[in-house]
C-alpha cells in the first residue's frame, strides 16, 4: 500500500488504525496517509436559522480539526507523510469518495466508531464502506 485513507472520529478503534498505519510505514517508508474526519451535516433548523451555512461549516471543520489533532501527532512522531482533511457529509459515502479523489490504494479504519447506537440501527460505517468502495479495506479492531 502506497497511500492509505485513514478515517478517524476520536474513537479508540480509530486511534488503533492510525497506530497500524504508523507501524506499516516503518516497513514501507514511502507510505503516505490521508487522515480524514467526517463531520455530520447540521440539520437542526434552529441552528440554521441563526447561523449562515458558511458559519456552521466553519464550526464543523474546526471540530473536525480538533478530532484530528492526536492522530496528527502520532503520524508526525512516526515520520509518516500525511494530509489532514475534514469533510462534511454522510460518513461512509464521504470516506469512499475522498479515497477515490486522493488516489488512495487502500482504506485502513477502526471497526467501531463513536456512533455505536446509530451503527446498530443503520449498519456500521465500516460495513457500509466495504460495500461502497472498490478499494481494499483493512479493519482494525
Amino acid at each position: 500500500m502506497r497511500k492509505a485513507l485513514v478515517p478517524v472520529d476520536g474513537s479508540a478503534a480509530a486511534h488503533r488504525a492510525v497506530r497500524h498505519i504508523a507501524a506499516l510505514a516503518r516497513l514501507y517508508p514511502s507510505m503516505e496517509a490521508v487522515l480524514l474526519n467526517v463531520q455530520p451535516e447540521v440539520e437542526d433548523w434552529k441552528v440554521r436559522r441563526v447561523l449562515k451555512k458558511e458559519e456552521v461549516e466553519a464550526i464543523e471543520e474546526s471540530r473536525g480539526g480538533d478530532v484530528l489533532q492526536h492522530d496528527r501527532e502520532v503520524l508526525k512522531a512516526a515520520g509518516v507523510r500525511f494530509t489532514p482533511q475534514v469533510e462534511i457529509g454522510p460518513a461512509a459515502e464521504t470516506i469512499a469518495r475522498v479515497a477515490r479523489e486522493h488516489g488512495c490504494d487502500g482504506i485502513v479504519m477502526g471497526t467501531r466508531g463513536l456512533g455505536a447506537v446509530s451503527s446498530m440501527m443503520l449498519g456500521s460505517v465500516s460495513s457500509r464502506v466495504l460495500h461502497l468502495s472498490d478499494l481494499p479495506v483493512t479493519l482494525v479492531k
